[in-house]
């Protein structure tokens, strides 16, 4: 993360003694990256984090992956998901992945288990609804619009709230923060980036939470695993660093614009290993006086090209069959741009009213099982038809 927090009670030094009332001391946690030489952040527990009393492998809900071939377009309509009661960890219907990264989609009406990946970040999006993010550092309140970012092996679990919550969950197999273009050498936003610190919201004051044997599941990179911790792990009275969960609204994204049509990079909101995540938000549009507002035909040789439509109307897709929950996936040996009509339409237009997460990866990404069972198959050839 960018800037430095303290939430609850710490002590003024270090790695030195702190006391709870009984005397006895606090058990202190480093989280930290990339060998202890990146972000970190320093936990004060009441009891120790290590103590666990039982480890067992645990069989998550099964999924398989195909590759995208043939190779075309793709139309996933959210919608089509059935409405089972279910969590936004284990009920994740996972639609699209590769090595770097897996995209799925959830509905979620419970509270999720206590939950870590301990295999990278996530970037969760919420597109309807509201969530509470519970972790060892505190609650985040998470509503419609905002993006979460989950740091690897944090502890956490989701609570929607007043109804079912609409996410979608980007899991990395790495890191997952701004785009090092928008911060100076020493991580602070800089004037150009679309959005800054004042955007971002960190965990409250700590949960401190008591319970014994409680249940954690581990998701990691042999699989899954079932630890039973002899205390709650939410038992922090504070915490100090740069290393945790953190939320930013899509509506405080700052879009740049031009006299002509502005390429995707301007839209890049976090970047992950070999993927990035843009926003496209309401704006004004193109103002040069020949100016043709929507995408040209274009074909990103280097990445598949994913969108998730959240919201208003996406002008260049009228006439697909894409609506608000539609996900399309545009792969690199596809050239595909507007839909027939939509270039003479948008000229004169002023401004789009439309909300939208892209996720851009620079190997292919394959199918799951879920995404061919909601798949619009007709959507290859929308652009074959008059407009």
């Amino acid at each position: 993360m960018p800037y430095y927090r303290r939430v609850g009670e710490v002590p003024p030094k270090r790695h030195t003694q702190f006391r709870q009332p009984d005397g006895s001391l606090f058990a202190e946690e480093l989280m930290g990256q990339e060998g202890f030489s990146s972000d970190s952040s320093l936990l004060y527990h009441r009891h120790r984090p290590t103590a666990i009393v039982s480890a067992v492998p645990f069989d998550p809900p099964a999924w398989s992956r195909v590759p995208n071939r043939p190779l075309k377009p793709r139309h996933l309509q959210t919608g089509k998901i059935a409405g089972d009661k279910t969590d936004a960890v284990l009920g994740r219907q996972h639609l699209l992945a590769n090595d770097d990264v897996r995209i799925s989609y959830v509905e979620a009406t419970e509270p999720s288990p206590l939950y870590r990946n301990a295999v990278g970040d996530e970037c969760l999006y919420v597109s309807a609804g509201a969530v509470t993010l519970e972790s060892t550092f505190g609650v985040l309140e998470l509503t419609e619009g905002d993006y979460a970012i989950i740091p690897t092996s944090v502890i956490h679990r989701l609570v929607p709230k007043d109804g079912p919550v609409k996410l979608l969950a980007i899991e990395a197999t790495g890191h997952i923060g701004p785009p090092r273009r928008y911060l100076s050498v020493r991580g602070q936003f800089l004037e150009h980036a679309p959005y800054c610190e004042r955007d971002l919201r960190g965990p409250s004051a700590p949960i401190l939470a008591e319970g014994y044997d409680i249940s954690v599941l581990v998701q990691h990179r042999r699989g899954w695993t079932e630890h039973i911790y002899a205390n709650h792990p939410f038992d922090v009275v504070g915490w100090d660093g740069c290393l945790y969960p953190w939320a930013f609204s899509i509506h405080d994204f700052e879009p740049i614009t031009g006299r002509v049509h502005q390429p995707p990079p301007v839209h890049q909101t976090f970047e992950g290993p070999n993927f990035v995540i843009c926003s496209f938000v309401p704006r004004k549009v193109d103002y040069h006086p020949l100016a043709i507002p929507v995408p040209y035909n274009h074909h990103n040789v280097d990445s598949d090209e994913v969108l998730f439509y959240t919201g208003g109307n996406y002008e260049a897709r009228r006439g697909s069959g894409i609506e608000q929950g539609s996900i399309s996936l545009h792969p690199s040996g596809f050239t595909h741009g507007p839909q027939p009509g939509a270039v003479e339409r948008a000229i004169g237009v002023e401004a789009f009213d439309e909300l939208a997460v892209m996720v851009d990866t620079f190997r292919p990404l394959d199918l799951c099982e879920p995404a061919l069972a909601i798949e619009d198959t007709g959507y290859a050839w929308t652009w074959s038809r008059k407009g």
